[in-house]
């Protein structure tokens, strides 16, 4: 089977362009998808800007945003070496390098320690106390891709895994962790678990065929009023957060914008089509919102 360029990539010229062992490697650490790694990323920024350290510590937002880019493609292909049997079975799935067979799993864990490589680079340049924390996730990351076989709300574990960067954030930039930093993370946990609801719409009829579980087939009819609920909590969870570090009610107001984003992803939400797939990545700009809302708080 020749590499194939997946419908969701986003950056099928390039992908193109690249021989097809190459496009394969790229595809299974999901490189030409930029979603997944800013998703994973925004709540280390939050945690930055928020803890009053700001803009100032832009180099430390960069190693973020490269670990972030390194972890998200090995834990992606982790995933794809635990989920190939699944994946063989899922029309949007079946034609990813491992599912298909055109990369065997040597040749998958061999990319996946060289992302890890990446991965560690990173965590040296953090304080000891975050190099810690960042380790931590690494049992999440790892049982992540079972908990779809076990629980209808992996998307719970999932909002863990891909928020724990807002607690090694805040310990990097304090030392320690207080309400704000755990209010920032529970929030981010509530917002995942928004938007990959969203995006498992894409594929509740496979999932359900094949006996995977996830919290949009949880839902059933009531998708949007459930996706409306876990993004009131984050809000609510991070207006905490926000009083925390700055008990002021204007403070609360840098909130708005983000709100106005979320409530505007659930109203228009349409199930099916495209639109999941287009609401999911539209939260790429809600972390920026909600990064602003931290760098506004935290400099004042």
């Amino acid at each position: 089977m020749q590499a194939a360029i997946v419908p969701d990539s986003e950056a099928r010229g390039l992908m193109g362009l690249l021989p097809p062992r190459l496009r394969d490697l790229m595809s299974m650490a999901r490189l030409d998808r930029p979603i997944g790694w800013w998703l994973l990323y925004w709540p280390g920024a939050w945690a930055i800007a928020l803890s009053g350290n700001g803009l100032a510590h832009w180099r430390m937002m960069l190693w973020f945003l490269l670990g972030s880019i390194a972890m998200r493609g090995a834990g992606c292909v982790w995933n794809d070496i635990a989920d190939r049997e699944l994946d063989r079975k899922v029309a949007r799935t079946a034609s990813r390098p491992l599912a298909s067979g055109r990369l065997s799993v040597a040749q998958a864990a061999l990319w996946m320690g060289a992302l890890c490589c990446v991965g560690l680079v990173v965590l040296l340049q953090l304080r000891w106390q975050a190099q810690l924390v960042a380790l931590a996730s690494l049992a999440l990351v790892a049982a992540y891709p079972f908990m779809k076989r076990i629980t209808w709300w992996p998307q719970i574990w999932l909002g863990l895994v891909f928020s724990w960067a807002a607690l090694v954030g805040w310990v990097e930039m304090t030392g320690g962790l207080n309400l704000a930093g755990a209010l920032l993370y529970a929030g981010s946990i509530c917002w995942v678990v928004g938007y990959d609801s969203i995006y498992a719409l894409q594929d509740r009829e496979d999932d359900a065929l094949v006996g995977i579980r996830s919290s949009a087939l949880a839902m059933g009819r009531h998708v949007r009023a459930g996706v409306g609920g876990f993004y009131a909590a984050a809000l609510a969870l991070w207006a905490g957060a926000i009083w925390y570090a700055r008990p002021d009610p204007l403070a609360l107001i840098a909130l708005v914008p983000m709100a106005a984003h979320l409530g505007w992803q659930v109203a228009t939400l349409k199930e099916d089509g495209a639109d999941p797939l287009q609401k999911f990545r539209a939260n790429r700009f809600a972390g920026l919102l909600m990064f602003a809302a931290c760098v506004v708080v935290g400099a004042s």
